[in-house]
């Protein structure tokens, strides 16, 4: 079968599309990925080898949840914790191992840690067309940094087990079931509600998440039909603390997008003054001390960025800086040591916009507005 008979879409349909397509390798092997949303196609799906890896689509967020819930669901709501990491998704083709980032990248490092962290060959052995979709979480990791408890370096996470080629999801508990039978760990269930009965199971379980600083909650029908998903104000002052840290690099609508979420939260949960003013001082805080120690930082002569660290396998590790180095990165390694068998390198990616722009204003530049 072709690949636009894979993807249910026209030779013509598929031929335009193509263009948008971006080519890459691994391990000696081309593939291409499609690095956006286009048309039916979700970003991040992959042509690899005659093979088609589905991306994972959008999931579509409520500011309200009384009335969002509603809205979009009319059965039985199953809800799972949304975890702080990177979103990837895991196949076996032609015998190897395969891990793809949110663009459909495949990450060497990724990979390399799916396949010491998980024994998926009985998996694929049963199921071979299907897709494991996950984050990987936890301290060292080389795209997002998060504490969890129990999780000492970086760890696995099922949120969908999908069908490689068309993207259909398993059922929620037939999912959670054969993770469980596969010991192919998962993100936290938090039960099922009838959303006419009201939001309050789900509230319950959101401001539990919120006092332990967790990021919040995936909504879903059974069949994974429609998905709907809600953060903590905890997750959107950490959010804000980081992207201030950087503010050249991260973008006014990401920034913006988490304001407003705080201020739908306040109103619905119908806040005291007192707590109000409590949320508006954390987010004072968030934005304004994170971008202060910048300021200060970069006047000091000091490069600022986006600190991490990864541990495994040397080579693993060799073919992670190569890939960043391909896309553009500046690294900035402040150590290289080996603990236990293992290499373990800090890093720090540079933050170029944030570094020139802070230096400039420092210099004298004229602010236009």
């Amino acid at each position: 079968m072709s690949y636009h008979e894979t993807l249910s879409l026209s030779r013509e349909e598929f031929e335009e599309l193509l263009d948008h397509f971006e080519e890459r390798t691994y391990d000696g092997r081309t593939y291409r990925h499609l690095p956006d949303y286009r048309r039916s196609l979700e970003r991040g799906t992959a042509l690899v080898g005659g093979a088609v890896v589905r991306g994972f689509p959008k999931i579509p967020r409520t500011l309200v949840l009384e009335t969002g819930v509603p809205r979009q669901f009319d059965e039985t709501v199953y809800v799972e914790e949304k975890l702080d990491g990177y979103n990837v998704r895991v196949v076996r083709l032609d015998g190897d191992v395969l891990a793809f980032t949110r663009s459909g990248i495949v990450c060497p490092f990724t990979t390399a840690k799916a396949q010491s962290l998980l024994d998926l060959d009985p998996l694929f052995d049963d199921y071979p067309d299907l897709m494991l979709c996950g984050e990987m979480v936890g301290p060292e990791n080389p795209y997002t940094t998060h504490d969890y408890p129990g999780v000492d370096s970086l760890a696995f996470r099922a949120f969908d087990v999908r069908h490689r080629e068309t993207g259909a999801s398993l059922p929620v508990p037939e999912r959670r079931e054969r993770c469980a039978a596969y010991d192919v760990p998962q993100v936290p269930f938090h039960g099922s509600f009838d959303p006419d009965a009201g939001v309050e199971p789900v509230e319950r379980v959101i401001r539990d998440l919120d006092e332990r600083g967790r990021e919040g909650v995936v909504m879903k029908t059974r069949d994974v039909s429609a998905q709907l998903k809600y953060t903590t104000s905890a997750t959107n002052v950490d959010d804000l603390t980081y992207a201030f840290s950087l503010p050249f690099d991260y973008g006014q609508p990401f920034m913006f997008r988490r304001v407003i979420r705080e201020a739908f939260q306040s109103v619905e949960w119908d806040e005291a003054d007192e707590a109000a003013r409590d949320r508006a001082h954390d987010l004072g805080e968030a934005i304004l001390l994170s971008m202060r120690e910048t300021v200060a930082e970069i006047d000091d002569g000091v490069a600022v960025g986006e600190d991490h660290t990864v541990r495994g396998d040397s080579e693993a590790i060799a073919a992670l800086f190569d890939h960043f180095r391909d896309m553009g990165l500046q690294l900035d390694v402040t150590s290289d040591r080996r603990e236990d068998g293992q290499r373990v390198v800090e890093f720090r990616k540079r933050t170029q916009k944030t570094n020139d722009k802070t230096r400039a204003y420092l210099d004298g530049k004229i602010v236009r507005e």
